[in-house]
């Protein structure tokens, strides 16, 4: 990896229930094959050493509870506009990530957080395909934050709660 070298780690969501059909989608739960990924994943980032700076959370109820049983290193920043956000609009708030930041890890929805793997990393034929509830895609880059754009990053890996232990 080259030094200046910054890392993106798009985490989807763990699974959610649908067991109460009177609930808005922003306050669906994780359900337990849900807790259960989303804890796996943070055992991998603990296991790799992944430790993000900053992590951006959008503020719906099940990227709150992923976060939470996730873990992860670094500031956690939650934000009502991550919740409908578009690839684009991820991509514009990543525009803002402060200079010094080496990592960033983004919590949120598909079908965006797929489509911004894709727009930044190419069109992974997996990726491309499906991004499952609770994967995580790291990608790697060497521009500033302020300068990503389609086309910047590489995917540097795929980790899926069922590739895991």
């Amino acid at each position: 990896m080259p030094a200046g070298a910054k890392h993106l780690y798009v985490l989807r969501h763990a699974k959610s229930s649908w067991d109460d059909p009177g609930l808005e989608d922003r306050e669906r739960p994780l359900n337990g094959r849900g807790r259960k990924a989303a804890q796996q994943i943070g055992e991998h980032l603990r296991k790799e050493g992944i430790e993000p700076e900053l992590v951006l959370c959008s503020s719906a109820r099940r990227t709150q509870e992923t976060l939470e049983r996730v873990d992860p290193a670094g500031e956690h920043v939650i934000e009502d506009d991550l919740y409908g956000a578009s690839a684009g609009d991820w991509i514009e708030r990543l525009k803002r990530v402060t200079p010094e930041t080496g990592s960033a890890m983004v919590i949120g929805h598909n079908p965006s957080l797929q489509m911004l793997v894709v727009a930044l990393g190419g069109p992974d034929p997996v990726v491309r395909d499906k991004f499952p509830t609770g994967a995580l895609a790291t990608l790697t880059f060497d521009c500033a934050w302020s300068e990503l754009q389609p086309g910047a990053a590489a995917l540097a890996s795929l980790v899926r709660p069922k590739d895991l232990p």
